[in-house]
């Protein structure tokens, strides 16, 4: 069940569908998520890839109960992990066509999957294609050596570029790759490498996102005791610049802190709806949803996932109703982050105060009533949101 002012206005605004598939063939050292290899599972309930996406469609059809008659069709399906492509890509597929039966998909429906690039080949793409996929992000991270053995990263070199290859061949209408910048031992030129690397296969979309050490991981381990340095700010700095530098060079443009597209059909819608605070489904472990200002996630381990909804129980853990202030503390952090900008009338009297002073540190353009972080801004986006806000 969902409380009345979840559904208050249901259909509004655009809805998207993620599925979290939690299996990888290996555990990167810098990689915190809720995900497992198959000796970390075992042989427990929920463990089977083979019979995955079966427990993930019966939450699909909670789903459709709890949103009831108002529910809208789907505008993206964003599969992510772990490894979405260590699923058989009929199981994936199958998992779309249950969204397509019980919500219907809007005209021009975006679906993706992520994807490491070992997962893949050339057949297991057109078949994604033919099960309507629409849109692969290949995790790439780096094209040096030393650099993705740091991060316990596993893939030939070349075997990214080549799977963007692969995947254009295959009919998908927009690819995209992961790079990491900062970790341990990188230098500036390391960086510089991985990034004309990835222009190198011409995909449609980077995203490159500054390392960030998680308490818990082999990484974080080997930084505690002095084997590995932590990331530098102003490094990690640089190669954000050199990044901007050399994107925009090539003819990607900005439209959220981390993410570049070569033309706005290219953006990720899926994670557009994120920024934009519209509504989702999340479904498998661990997975979070929004819908109308309610906010809740699934428990974590397959087992208990799985074993929930044998037993038709939601696998729901927790929830928080938004209050108002909070929903507009996320907006303005999130659409701040947007190339497009945050509309001035969001802000507070007293918020709108503080616009000169953040116009006149570079750090904020106010153009046409709307504010928008310069490329210094960038760089301190938190602070500059944080000065913001009330």
């Amino acid at each position: 069940m969902l409380p009345e002012s979840a559904l208050e206005g249901l259909g509004s605004r655009p809805f998207g569908i993620y599925l979290h598939v939690p299996f990888c063939a290996t555990r990167c050292g810098y990689c915190d998520f809720n995900t497992y290899t198959a000796a970390e599972l075992g042989s427990s309930p929920g463990a089977s890839r083979t019979t995955y996406i079966d427990s993930a469609i019966a939450e699909l059809d909670l789903a459709r109960r709890a949103l009831g008659p108002a529910a809208p069709a789907v505008s993206t399906i964003f599969v992510g992990g772990g490894t979405p492509t260590l699923l058989a890509a009929d199981d994936l597929g199958r998992f779309v066509d249950a969204v397509a039966d019980r919500f219907g998909l809007a005209p021009g429906a975006e679906i993706t999957t992520e994807s490491n690039p070992e997962s893949v080949d050339a057949a297991g793409l057109a078949r994604l294609v033919e099960r309507r996929f629409t849109r692969i992000s290949f995790g790439m991270q780096s094209t040096v050596p030393h650099v993705l053995a740091t991060l316990d990263r596993v893939h030939s070199p070349g075997r990214p570029e080549q799977a963007i290859r692969e995947a254009r061949s295959a009919g998908f209408s927009s690819t995209s790759l992961d790079l990491i910048y900062g970790t341990p031992g990188e230098s500036l030129e390391d960086w510089r490498a991985s990034l004309e690397g990835a222009l190198a296969a011409a995909p449609d979309h980077l995203s490159a996102y500054a390392l960030i050490v998680e308490d818990g991981t082999r990484l974080a381990a080997r930084i505690r005791r002095g084997e590995l340095a932590a990331p530098d700010d102003d490094d990690l700095a640089d190669k954000y610049l050199l990044a901007e530098e050399i994107l925009t060079a090539a003819g990607y443009a900005w439209y959220e802190v981390s993410n570049w597209a070569r033309s706005p059909a290219a953006r990720c819608r899926h994670n557009l709806g994120y920024w934009r605070g519209d509504d989702w489904w999340g479904i498998g472990p661990g997975a979070h949803s929004h819908v109308g200002g309610t906010r809740w996630w699934n428990v974590k381990h397959p087992a208990g996932y799985a074993e929930r909804l044998a037993q038709g129980v939601s696998p729901g853990y927790a929830r928080e109703v938004l209050s108002p202030a909070d929903r507009h503390v996320e907006r303005v952090l999130l659409e701040l982050r947007l190339a497009d900008g945050l509309e001035r009338s969001v802000l507070t009297a007293s918020e709108k105060t503080r616009i000169p002073a953040a116009v006149g540190s570079g750090l904020v353009d106010h153009a046409a009533d709307r504010l928008s972080l310069t490329l210094r801004g960038r760089l301190l986006a938190d602070g500059v949101i944080r000065d913001l806000l009330d």
